[in-house]
């Protein structure tokens, strides 16, 4: 593993001086010290930014007394590191990936053929497993270049058209590695690149400390030796806190005395309905009356009338009038466009259970709340069709069931590290809840004909599911390839 810092936002003028051949200090601190002064200072800011330059010292004590002791902890955000993060596990690319206000660009196994590099977790050395575990993961390894090669002429096959321009060889190749990929493990080396505040990385810094997993804490070490000279004034605070270190565990033991106190026939009895589910995903809740929350929000906004106002108006509206409204707040967006903010009013909730390969890409959604269990193989696994279609399944299986054994005897050994074994197709439960507008999001990005197969089919359930509860309100959700024939269908576009 190695952490590098690869750089950092400079203040104009340093970099200005770097040009002259001056020995100006090299840090993000001054920008969040001039910037902290804007509030209580007359001065214009460009000259607030030349005094902190000039006065580093002074500049960290001005950001230590103002983010610390004052608490006015936003000054640290403009701040902003860029970090390599090179040979981690796609296992704990899911714990540096959970902070939503950071940006994220990770080497894809849907693009690069895989080798052979993985992570041998020290808690599996530690219980003397890892010849045992370097076996599963190395068939696994091997299954996957067997699985490429079988899949690469089928994939050939299927599309005739695209094979026929060579230009496309690479785009089929690709769709034959995203298929092969469900039998490598979590354990399968990767890297990112990360864009990160001072704030965010300082939080991040405490979570990494407190995680049960050494190769996360681990991590976090090294992002702290990497960036903490650079902006010592901004980050402090990044040791473990007994918050992070032990609250999961003992929400874990309340929730077992609880499921052990209430009988599976007591709590089936109050068990209540999802309100709707497609496979495994199960829409559990969602905003009532949604159609008229987002006109009314839209009218509000609109208008100088109050809500209470608005929202007496949507109900008494027909379903044409309402669809008129609908379409004028969209009648001039192109696929790249967001929906207006006020689509943020209606809300949805869903439980699904996906593959560790679909999770991969919804995770990337954190402007929602996504929040996830342990991978669990109870669960089954996800086995492309493609697989199946060229005879591999049993094979497929095979490896599976062999890595589900020894799984089983990590569990029991080295609990902690369990998971790493486990392979892409293995899944886990997740709540996600989101607003209208972000599942638009999802939506153009993941029922885009050239998204990946598995995740498209989950974003396609939960718009469908959606629109049973809000039909109006998404009635334009749709992948980005798909947005204008369905605008033209609707009549959205100015034809202008």
């Amino acid at each position: 593993m190695k952490v590098l810092l690869a750089g950092c936002n400079l203040d104009s003028g340093i970099i200005s001086e770097l040009g002259k051949g001056s020995a100006l200090e090299l840090t993000p601190e001054t920008i969040s010290a001039a910037y902290a002064r804007i509030s209580r200072s007359p001065l214009p800011v460009d000259e607030l930014r030349r005094a902190a330059s000039a006065e580093v010292g002074e500049a960290r004590k001005s950001n230590t007394r103002i983010v610390f002791d004052m608490g006015h902890s936003s000054i640290a955000e403009h701040a902003v590191f860029n970090v390599d993060a090179i040979g981690v596990s796609r296992l704990i690319v899911e714990e540096i990936e959970k902070f939503r206000l950071c940006s994220y660009t990770e080497k894809s196994q849907r693009y690069v053929l895989l080798k052979d590099d993985y992570v041998i977790p020290a808690e599996v050395a530690s219980a003397g497993l890892q010849d045992r575990y370097a076996e599963i993961v190395r068939e696994q390894n091997e299954f996957y270049h067997v699985l490429f090669d079988a899949l690469r002429p089928y994939v050939f096959e299927k599309n005739p058209e695209l094979a026929a321009e060579p230009a496309n060889r690479t785009l089929l190749e690709n769709l034959a590695k995203e298929d092969a990929r469900y039998v490598l493990s979590l354990a399968t080396e990767t890297q990112l690149g990360m864009t990160v505040n001072a704030r965010n990385m300082e939080l991040m810094l405490r979570r990494f400390a407190a995680h049960p997993l050494e190769e996360v804490r681990r991590f976090g070490s090294q992002l702290y030796a990497a960036c903490r000279g650079t902006a010592p004034s901004l980050i402090r605070y990044a040791d473990a806190t007994e918050y992070d270190r032990f609250t999961r565990g003992e929400l874990r033991e309340e929730t077992r005395e609880l499921f052990a106190k209430w009988g599976k026939k007591k709590w089936e009895e109050k068990k209540p309905r999802m309100l709707a589910r497609r496979g495994r995903v199960s829409l559990i809740w969602a905003t009532p009356d949604a159609d008229q929350k987002v006109i009314a929000a839209l009218m509000h906004s609109s208008s100088n009338h109050s809500m209470d106002r608005c929202l007496a108006v949507a109900h008494l509206m027909d379903k044409e009038e309402m669809e008129k409204i609908l379409a004028a707040s969209m009648k001039r967006m192109r696929f790249y466009d967001a929906p207006l903010r006020e689509f943020e009013n209606a809300d949805l909730q869903f439980e699904m259970i996906i593959s560790a390969s679909c999770f991969a890409q919804m995770k990337r959604h954190r402007m929602a709340t996504l929040t996830t269990q342990d991978y669990d193989p109870a669960l089954g696994i996800t086995i492309p069709p493609s697989i199946r279609e060229t005879g591999m399944e049993e094979p497929f299986r095979r490896v599976v069931f062999r890595t589900e054994e020894f799984y089983a005897v990590l569990k029991s050994e080295a609990p902690e590290a369990a998971a790493y074994v486990l392979t892409n197709a293995h899944q886990k439960r997740v709540i996600m809840k989101l607003n209208a507008r972000e599942l638009y999001h999802i939506a153009r990005l993941r029922m885009d004909r050239h998204a990946q197969w598995d995740i498209r089919d989950t974003a396609e359930k939960m718009v469908n599911l959606g629109r049973r509860f809000m039909p109006l309100t998404l009635m334009f959700a749709s992948g980005k390839d798909a947005f204008t024939d369905l605008a033209k269908t609707k009549s959205v576009n100015d034809p202008s």
